[in-house]
């Protein structure tokens, strides 16, 4: 790639380029920026996403590594395309999945923007209300915003919107992954069409994502109606080294696997031995430790803060959650970006996302990866300094093993999924979105924003806008009038509708559309909040049992209820060092791809031992292995253990539930897990059969095992909506994976 030229040798005009330099293409101002940043050269995924931008008019897919600089590469050519904008309104949008990433983001284009004197602005729940009103009373510029912001203006303040976004030139999508599949993503994709409808001229779109498995599917949410006019830039880059270790820990023989709670009693469980060596290994330097669930991550973070009160020492390490309030979270961030106290932060997945967070020297977790997109997420945070490894360490904790302990756990299968994760991460696998299951409730909510944003609509006017084009359209319109017919049929009614066929808000719709916490597609649960003195420290689900002298152990740290405000659902708390703890309650796990459990059995097939397993590791990879011969498993799928059966498909989570429901709709109790299903009260010959059965009968149908889910209304308004049409819309989505069901059976049984 050619050199920068110093600001004298530039060309006069931002498209002159006759040598066909990216950089000769931007904006003077922005030329001169970059040469006061002391950069060399442009990267390659900025050469190319500049060029795709100012040399073309089509959307843009931008995938490339973490810190490899897609936000420059997507704004440098969209502040030189909008330098010169004129007109009222926005020029640029962009849309990120969290405010912390808003506000990071802010912080970079900030001084840029001022130097080209164009307007940028953060609009979320917590940013300065001056700012936002004075874009309102002048729209100019860019706004920084969230999805929940976007849909709060489109409902209060519809006007504004349509003089806001009603000529915006660009629309960047930054973490554009975390978009492609959940509620979240079908609500976006929702409102982007909206924004669209306001203006003769849709926005181009620009979506940046470090972490896409299949960039087909994320380039056709990104322009549904003409996927292959979007141009997908996937940008190469030299990898840094890897330094990887898994550690194995198993309980001690008298201590309950489940159990995570510190005590000063011996005997110590492992995931003490495991707070000890993060200590040891992490002290001194930046570093994320990543819990899982909530409860992981406040008993990890416990013990690390016990033990720097035990040496005496500044402590250093700091939970990271989701319920913590704004104010800790932030210290902690910023603690890491300044990087001048050395700081350890232990986090759900709240710091998996594109947060700047400086120099992160390594990434541990506790637990396997059930997502290779996680994986390479979490990692992306460390060696991003030229020259330094990414290192990553990942501690597996296992039961004692008894002469009758099950299969399930002489299998070690947390284990054997770590290494199978470290497999598919050097194949550079990434799973595909799924389809996501909250289509009704995102369907039925940006029905009741419409109608709240223009006072009432008809109800084909609604299909069009809202199931007219992208994810949505999967409801037909025969699925949409049900819909809407269930709504005006709920007792308060959610809809109303006027002689004239006009559809408008009834009593239910108009308290839901009111509600603040309708502009969130998720649903946010009851919780206490936690109070210190004067001091907000932040929230607990409600279904944790707590009362005056409760002990909580929150943000690291143990503190007893003094007070109980039921009605305000506040709890007065002061610090504590003692007492038994009741933690969170543990979140659902994430489902395991179909790639991810057939690699686990080739772990168990193969005889090599990875250099990156330590002692313990080997020990119980070796243990597992011969567990796994031992059962037979090498030849077959089924294995009797007392009164049940164990199914082992060595599918996924989906594959392995759809299972599950066929042998409940043979009247027999089954329950699925990572890598299988287990039959109760069976004998093999009965498991067989009913494998056979399945394999050569009528098919089993997709409607036939809906009948046998225990609940669909899984997202925030399902509860409003026909079961019917829930039941319908979840045999419709898994008809294909259903079908192969026979197949699989029969696989299963020989």
């Amino acid at each position: 790639m050619k050199a920068i030229q110093a600001p004298g040798q530039m060309t006069s005009s931002p498209h002159s380029a006759s040598d066909g330099m990216a950089f000769d293409l931007l904006h003077p101002e922005i030329r001169r920026w970059i040469w006061e940043q002391n950069w060399s050269e442009l990267r390659d995924v900025q050469d190319k996403t500049i060029r795709a931008v100012l040399e073309g008019t089509g959307d843009t897919l931008v995938a490339a590594a973490t810190a490899a600089g897609k936000t420059e590469a997507a704004f440098l050519p969209v502040l030189t395309r909008i330098a010169e904008h004129e007109g009222g309104g926005l020029s640029a949008l962009y849309v990120g999945p969290l405010k912390a990433l808003i506000n990071d983001q802010f912080r970079r284009l900030e001084p840029l923007c001022e130097r080209l004197e164009i307007p940028v602005v953060r609009w979320h729940g917590d940013a300065p209300t001056g700012a936002k009103a004075k874009v309102l009373r002048d729209p100019s510029g860019i706004a920084l915003i969230t999805p929940e912001s976007i849909e709060a203006l489109l409902v209060r303040k519809p006007d504004a919107a349509r003089r806001l976004f009603g000529s915006l030139e660009f629309i960047v999508i930054d973490e554009l992954h975390a978009f492609l599949h959940g509620p979240r993503g079908l609500h976006l994709a929702s409102l982007l069409r909206r924004i669209d409808r306001l203006s003769a001229k849709s926005a181009r779109r620009v979506g940046l994502s470090a972490t896409i498995g299949d960039l087909a599917i994320a380039a056709r949410w990104l322009n549904w109606q003409c996927a292959e006019g979007v141009q997908i830039i996937e940008a190469k880059s030299d990898s840094p080294e890897l330094k990887l270790q898994i550690r194995g820990y198993e309980e001690p023989a008298d201590v309950d696997f489940f159990d995570i709670v510190e005590t000063d009693e011996p005997p110590v469980r492992a995931l003490d031995e495991i707070a000890s060596h993060m200590f040891e290994s992490l002290r001194g330097s930046n570093n994320l430790v990543f819990g899982g669930s909530r409860k992981m991550v406040e008993a990890v973070t416990d013990r690390l803060q016990r033990r720097s009160e035990q040496h005496g020492i500044p402590n250093e390490f700091f939970a990271h959650h989701g319920s913590l309030s704004r104010h800790a979270r932030h210290e902690v961030e910023a603690r890491l970006k300044q990087g001048e106290l050395p700081t350890t932060a232990v986090a759900t997945t709240t710091l998996e996302l594109g947060i700047d967070l400086g120099s992160v020297v390594s990434v541990a977790q506790v637990g396997a990866s059930r997502s290779l997109a996680s994986l390479r997420q979490r990692l992306g945070r460390s060696g991003r300094r030229r020259g330094m490894p990414a290192i990553l360490r990942i501690y597996c904790r296992a039961p004692y093993l008894l002469p009758e302990s099950g299969l399930l756990d002489r299998l070690r299968l947390d284990l054997v999924q770590a290494v199978a994760s470290i497999r598919l991460l050097v194949e550079r696998f990434v799973e595909p979105p799924e389809a996501d299951p909250a289509l009704v409730t995102v369907a039925l909510h940006q029905t009741l924003s419409i109608i709240a944003a223009q006072g009432g609509a008809y109800a084909e006017t609604l299909y069009e806008a809202v199931c007219g084009g992208g994810p949505l359209s999967a409801l037909s319109r025969s699925d949409y009038v049900e819909l809407l017919r269930a709504m005006a049929a709920h007792d308060p009614a959610l809809l109303e509708q006027a002689p004239d066929r006009t559809i408008l808000l009834g009593p239910e719709g108009e308290r839901l559309t009111t509600s603040r916490d309708f502009y969130a597609i998720f649903p946010t649960d009851q919780e206490w909040r936690l109070v210190a003195g004067d001091r907000f420290l932040g929230t607990i689900p409600l279904f944790n049992q707590v009362g005056p002298g409760s002990i909580l152990l929150f943000a690291g740290r143990r503190w007893r209820v003094e007070t109980v405000d039921d009605p305000g659902k506040v709890l007065q708390v002061v610090q504590h060092r003692k007492g038994k703890v009741p933690l969170f309650a543990d979140q659902a796990a994430e489902p395991v791809h179909d790639r991810l459990a057939a690699e686990m059995r080739n772990v168990l097939l193969d005889d090599a031992l990875p250099a990156y397993l330590d002692a313990e590791a080997r020990r119980m990879l070796v243990e597992a292995r011969k567990a796994f011969r031992e059962s037979g498993l090498e030849g077959c799928h089924l294995v009797s253990e007392g009164d049940d059966v164990h199914v082992l498909t060595w599918c996924g989570s989906k594959m392995n539930a759809l299972l599950a429901l066929a042998f409940l709709s043979a009247g027999v109790k089954a329950w699925s897990h990572d890598v299988g299903i287990t039959l109760d009260d069976i004998s093999l010959e009965e498991a067989r059969s009913l494998l056979k059965h399945i394999a050569t009968s009528p098919p089993v149908t997709s409607q036939a095992l809906a009948d046998f889910v225990e609940s669909f209304e899984v997202a925030k308004y399902d509860t409003y909506a026909p079961i019917s049409l829930l039941r319908r819309l979840w045999a419709r989505e898994n008809d294909v994976s259903v079908q192969s069901l026979p197949e699989m059976a029969r696989l299963l049984a020989e």
